[in-house]
């Protein structure tokens, strides 16, 4: 594996400093400068509740940066000295209206690397039970069940296009596939 780059110099722009520019040397003495955005807050979590091992549920909301309702994971902020499976469980009862006996922590995904610093953690819910915490949701979230067997249909679907959900639902596909 080859060593990381040495960083000579980061320089943060913008009011909230999340605008980061790096000034690298790479192991073959090549200099670069790369423009990167830096994660702000405590982290973020993506929710792959599972009412049963066959079926996973997503939710349908309204999504800015497309303006139209999105079919995904459900996914949120971990809130301050909160842990990633603490933060799950509180959106899936959001979100979902259920919290889940059994939480695990599978790995984190990032969104595009070569200039976000950002990654969610994805975690698997299951054994699944009732409850509904307050939101921050302008409207209630439509809840849709899906086959994982189906994910083939799912991931053609034009209102289905968000990344993370995408791979985190083939990645619990996997898992689940390894266990039987």
């Amino acid at each position: 594996m080859r060593p990381l780059p040495i960083i000579h110099r980061r320089e943060e722009h913008g009011s909230d400093g999340r605008r980061e520019t790096l000034d690298l040397e790479f192991s073959n003495g090549e200099r670069r400068r790369y423009e990167r955005l830096k994660s702000g807050g405590h982290g973020s979590v993506i929710i792959a509740a599972l009412p049963d091992p066959d079926t996973v549920l997503l939710i349908r909301e309204y999504a800015a940066g497309t303006h139209r309702y999105e079919l995904g994971l459900p996914k949120g902020r971990m809130d301050p000295g909160e842990d990633v499976l603490d933060a799950a469980n509180r959106e899936l009862k959001e979100e979902v209206g259920f919290g889940a006996r059994k939480l695990t922590r599978l790995r984190a995904i990032t969104l595009a690397p070569t200039y976000m610093s950002h990654e969610i953690h994805l975690v698997m819910a299951e054994d699944l039970y009732p409850e509904r915490l307050p939101g921050d949701e302008p409207e209630e979230l439509e809840v849709v069940p899906w086959r994982l067997d189906a994910l083939n249909e799912l991931m053609l679907l034009d209102d289905c296009s968000e990344g993370r959900s995408l791979a985190a639902l083939f990645i619990v596909r996997e898992i689940l596939r390894t266990r039987s």
